[in-house]
């Protein structure tokens, strides 16, 4: 029975050892690098923390909820685990994720220093589900040498009009197209139905109709049509590339954080633009965040949640994390971290500026489902876009889809 125990305790999540040590199971999606930089951090809470362990384990983003998704099947969550707004609800539903409230209140938790009201951003019908590491918002990626030789300078406040005739004068200067193509980007196109008091998702389904989406697409076909957005064929061919460090585009909307991969990868130079607007004013942003979430089941909720304090407060992990996971949540670690590369600073001067500028307003609620209906989005608008689906068809379709994923 002895030995039983032992093994249902290391099957579980955390172990403990028999001189009060303890192990608890963090995992991740990313890259090496990241890997690298969240291994320096283990080993500074370790070394501060000498009687709590941390096991480390990471894939890439696929793999990660792959993976993910087996273990919460079969009660074996990771004590601690890298976390998105749009699995929140979804894995609250599934009794997956512990409330964090608990140990806020015992003092093994912080929730205060948070930039820009992020300590919000983890929070689901009262409960603390998350807790941010790092913000982003959207933004539009731009080779600067392409938008200077069109004579194009975005502004805050530029409508969708200016930009679309920003996109046909790259065409005309660079013979390229203007961007890759925003159609499939369910946060852009969330923010773009904000503009108009709409949204992509309420608290249990989609903020907008068939009409709509329609709308969205059939705009997007003419433009694939007329050159502005770059032909989809060649942008699929170019991945890992993205089509505008592979010079089939001047621009294309992302997470601002992600702006450091276009230095790394291309030959020009980049820049973040703001976002287009319907009245000039509103652009719908709002920041987004990776967060750290604990398992419900974890036999260590104390120590887990010193850990996630350390992760998101010692400003010694926000000098060693840097932007890895977007600008640090916290106020100590933004204080610790002042970027030395140019596209650091910039994705610093763009946060701040949407801050100062009062642009961002809260986030949309992401229902249980969200993130099916975001990957049949991308695919839809992707086989829309090759003329494989109509308009008519993917539009259909989505909503077919995303109705079967939010009431399942």
């Amino acid at each position: 029975m002895a030995a039983l125990g032992l093994t249902a305790a290391g099957c579980g999540s955390g172990s403990g050892g028999g001189d009060g040590t303890v192990t608890i199971r963090y995992t991740w999606w990313g890259s090496d690098d990241r890997a690298k930089r969240i291994n320096q951090s283990i080993a500074l809470f370790e070394k501060k923390f000498p009687k709590i362990k941390v096991k480390t384990d990471f894939q890439p983003y696929a793999d990660f909820w792959k993976k993910f998704n087996t273990q919460a099947s079969g009660g074996n969550t990771p004590d601690v685990f890298q976390n998105a707004i749009g699995f929140l609800r979804k894995y609250d539903a599934k009794n997956v994720l512990l409330d964090l409230r608990e140990q806020v209140e015992a003092g093994n938790l912080r929730m205060e220093g948070f930039r820009a009201g992020l300590e919000k951003f983890g929070e689901v019908d009262g409960k603390l589900l998350g807790v941010p590491v790092g913000s982003n918002s959207m933004a539009l990626v731009v080779d600067r040498t392409v938008f200077e030789k069109a004579k194009v300078t975005p502004k805050p406040g530029w409508t969708w009009d200016e930009y679309h005739d920003a996109l046909a004068k790259i065409r005309e200067t660079a013979g390229r197209a203007g961007d890759a193509g925003p159609y499939g980007i369910m946060y852009l196109y969330d923010m773009y139905l904000r503009q108009q008091g709409k949204a992509f998702f309420t608290a249990s389904g989609l903020g907008f109709t068939e009409a709509d989406l329609t709308d969205w697409w059939n705009k997007a076909a003419e433009r694939l049509r007329s050159g502005v957005y770059a032909d989809p064929k060649k942008t699929i061919q170019a991945k890992p590339k993205s089509a505008v460090t592979a010079e089939l585009a001047g621009c294309e909307f992302t997470w601002d954080n992600f702006a450091v991969r276009y230095t790394a990868e291309g030959k020009s130079r980049y820049g973040l633009a703001p976002i287009p607007t319907t009245d000039g004013k509103r652009t719908g942003q709002y920041l987004g965040s990776l967060m750290l979430s604990a398992s419900r089941r974890t036999k260590h909720p104390k120590e887990v949640a010193q850990f996630i304090d350390f992760m998101v407060h010692d400003p010694e992990v926000g000098k060693i994390m840097g932007y890895d996971r977007g600008v640090p949540a916290t106020e100590a670690q933004n204080a610790a971290y002042a970027p030395t590369d140019e596209v650091g600073r910039q994705i610093a001067a763009y946060e701040k500026q949407l801050v100062e500028t009062r642009v961002l307003e809260p986030i949309t609620p992401h229902p249980a489902g969200a993130d099916v209906c975001e990957a049949a989005f991308l695919r839809l608008s992707e086989e829309m876009s090759l003329g494989t689906r109509t308009v008519a068809d993917a539009v259909k379709q989505y909503f077919t889809e995303a109705k079967t994923a939010l009431s399942s």
